[in-house]
């Protein structure tokens, strides 16, 4: 498949998907969003610093993944977003997670207050947990198309393990790729907990 068409399909895809995360019962995405923060507990076992992210409107997960973590002396660091004058997205930054400092950021998330810890501190990372609308069984991953991740986890140690958070449903045989995706080494599910992609 060309870049053009995966970029199509990949569009098409999103937008089915949003629509049934949103259409997900309260109690099924709180439900899911326990099981996620166990699992996540359990593979950060031994992990010094994992760089995460707050889960926001119906994406999976929820701010008890982080709170297990920080829980147990892990640090924590959250993306902080921007983009360059013409909108052009830059690696991401990175802040530590303290609930009481958090600001609201562009796109509905929610960020870091200043000050901000430089891109290249992604390769402090023991862990990289990212946020997913689907991944398949060989690791690609559909993000919201905005290509902030895949610009920034080409800074990470290449053995940091790359999660991606995403509903059972969301695990998927294949995706459309393009070159520059960075592809997975896992996908974190409530209902399968972590499993090794390809």
């Amino acid at each position: 498949m060309t870049d053009n068409a995966a970029a199509t399909a990949k569009s098409a895809l999103r937008a089915r998907l949003i629509a049934g995360r949103r259409a997900l019962a309260p109690e099924v995405h709180d439900a899911e969003a326990r099981a996620l923060a166990g699992h996540l507990e359990q593979l950060a076992a031994g992990a010094h610093t994992v760089c995460a992210y707050l889960p926001v409107g119906s994406e999976p997960g929820s701010a008890a993944m982080l709170d297990g973590l920080t829980r147990r002396g892990i640090r924590v660091l959250l993306p902080v977003v921007r983009t360059e004058d013409d909108g052009t997205p830059l690696p991401l930054m990175w802040g530590p997670y303290r609930p009481e400092t958090l600001v609201a950021g562009p796109f509905g998330l929610v960020e870091p207050a200043r000050p901000w810890l430089p891109a290249e501190v992604l390769a402090e990372a023991d862990l990289i947990v990212v946020p997913a609308l689907a991944v398949d069984r060989r690791g690609a991953r559909l993000g919201r198309g905005a290509g902030f991740y895949d610009r920034s986890l080409l800074l990470r140690r290449p053995q940091t393990p790359l999660v991606a958070v995403v509903r059972d449903t969301e695990l998927l045989d294949e995706l459309p790729a393009e070159a520059h995706d960075v592809p997975m080494t896992h996908a974190l599910t409530p209902g399968l907990g972590v499993v090794a992609l390809a």
